[in-house]
């Protein structure tokens, strides 16, 4: 998603909001809780698969899947705005402390968290 395309989600998100006077309801807190709420119907989807169910999802359940990010990325956008935090910033600002913590030569083909490395 390009830049431009970000600011489009995002205004789109507010205006829809705003013409439905929701603002009112979304504080940090719910706008937090709705995430996790929305990021739980995801996980639904996936409950019980195999790996390999799980990375084949025929056409129906995958909108559906398509469904909950869209979501999750509505009330993700909705609580950054609420908090005044820059999304594009904040992810670039952390996939360079990731780079930090998880070393390609450390990293590469290990599931270990940082802290695990030898």
């Amino acid at each position: 998603m390009s830049e431009a395309d970000f600011d489009r989600v995002r205004r789109q998100v507010r205006e829809f909001v705003a013409a439905r006077d929701w603002d009112q309801f979304h504080s940090p807190k719910n706008l937090a809780m709705a995430l996790i709420v929305e990021a739980a119907e995801l996980v639904e989807h996936f409950q019980w698969l195999s790996e390999a169910e799980s990375a084949d999802l025929p056409p129906e359940k995958l909108a559906l899947v398509e469904q909950e990010l869209a979501d999750i990325q509505v009330y993700l956008i909705s609580l950054a705005a609420k908090l005044n935090l820059d999304l594009i910033a904040a992810v670039d600002k952390k996939m360079l402390l990731n780079a930090q913590k998880y070393p390609v030569d450390k990293a590469r083909g290990n599931s270990k968290k940082y802290n695990e490395y030898e």
